[in-house]
Parts: structure tokens; sequence; C-alpha cells
């Protein structure tokens, strides 16, 4: 599977409490079991007015199709098809 970073526009997620953010995910990974095993939910960031989701998934179409069931815009989908880190530099 290849690894997508999906921006979502969504306003005032950055103000949701804890519980609402648990109901979004729920209704997410609904979605997810509904097209598995061809995507998978790695991790979310939230900021004010959107979210950066990484995802794994087989391509751009089940990442829309994620989308359209379970309700939150994929307002932009890029593929990562490398990663750096710290320790990509190697022993200092």
């Amino acid at each position: 599977m290849r690894r997508y970073m999906i921006e979502r526009e969504i306003p005032a997620v950055g103000t949701l409490e804890r519980e609402e953010l648990k109901g979004a995910a729920a209704k997410s990974n609904e979605a997810l079991a509904a097209l598995a095993p061809d995507i998978q939910w790695v991790e979310s960031f939230v900021a004010a007015d959107r979210t950066f989701c990484v995802y794994l998934a087989k391509d751009e179409d089940v990442i829309r199709k994620h989308a359209e069931i379970s309700g939150f815009p994929a307002n932009r989908i890029v593929e990562i098809p490398k990663k750096i880190d710290p320790a990509t530099a190697g022993p200092g």
C-alpha cells in the first residue's frame, strides 16, 4: 500500500472536545471497516480549521471513497513516497 497525507478542511475542528473527536474517529473507523483491507488510518493532526491525516491506501480512489462514506472531506491528497526523520542523519 502507498502512504498518503490527506488535508481536510473542517471549520473549527480544533475547538472540538475529546468526546466529539472520539465520535469523529468512530465514524471514520466505520468507513475504514467497510473498505478494508484497502485502506488504513495511521494518525491525524488537528489544527484550528483542518486536519492532516496519514493513511496507507491502495490508491487515491479508496481515500475518496472513505471521504464519501465518512462525510469528512478530502480537500487535498498527496502521496508520500519517502520519509525522513532524525535517524535518517545516522550517528552523530
